[in-house]
């Protein structure tokens, strides 16, 4: 294991490489800011596994930077290159916090995660190819909201018109009775 590292300069958020990367590894930057990370989350005061992508091997993606997820993972993994394995012990005020913590964790936790760094990818719509994926992703998603509200429009349409039918056969009804009993009473 290396030695222990600092990243917040107040022991917030402290991380051990376990793995290095090829020296030539990519790293995040502004033009890759797309993460794919395998972890496992540690309760560091008892040990117990609270969360993990090892069991199903399913790879987590988020964008660095746009406080998706904990500051510690925003701070730590900046300093990390594809390929590197490191543990990243975090105190309460750079994981959860008291502010939204998943029940299952304390809000005064200090967690522990082993991260992987499996990969950084631009955003959609950086090259010209998926510029126009994206735009056909957007446009197709526009039909469907634009199906989706006809069908809800013509479905209200249908419920007015019952609802006016329905008032119309009781109106019909109300006038039926009141001529039959003017008719009655004439005939008297």
């Amino acid at each position: 294991m290396g030695d222990v590292i600092d990243l917040t300069g107040d022991g917030g958020v402290m991380k051990t490489i376990i793995r290095r990367a090829k020296p030539d590894a990519i790293a995040p930057s502004q033009n890759l800011p797309l993460l794919d990370v395998h972890y496992e989350g540690i309760l560091a005061e008892t040990g117990e596994i609270f969360d993990t992508t090892r069991e199903d091997n399913t790879v987590f993606t988020f964008e660095l930077g746009k406080g998706s997820v904990i500051t510690a993972w925003d701070i730590a993994l900046r300093t990390m290159k594809v390929g590197e394995v490191a543990k990243i012990t975090c105190k309460p005020e750079y994981a959860y916090g008291s502010a939204g913590s998943p029940p299952d964790i304390p809000p005064d936790a200090t967690l522990v995660f082993e991260v992987e760094l499996v990969g950084c990818r631009p955003r959609k719509g950086s090259s010209a190819s998926s510029v126009s994926e994206e735009r056909a992703r957007l446009e197709e998603l526009k039909k469907q909201r634009e199906m989706a509200a006809a069908l809800k429009e013509e479905e209200k349409k249908k419920r007015e018109e019952a609802k006016a039918a329905a008032a119309a056969r009781i109106q019909a009804k109300l006038e039926a009775k009141k001529g039959q009993g003017k008719g009655k009473g004439k005939s008297k």
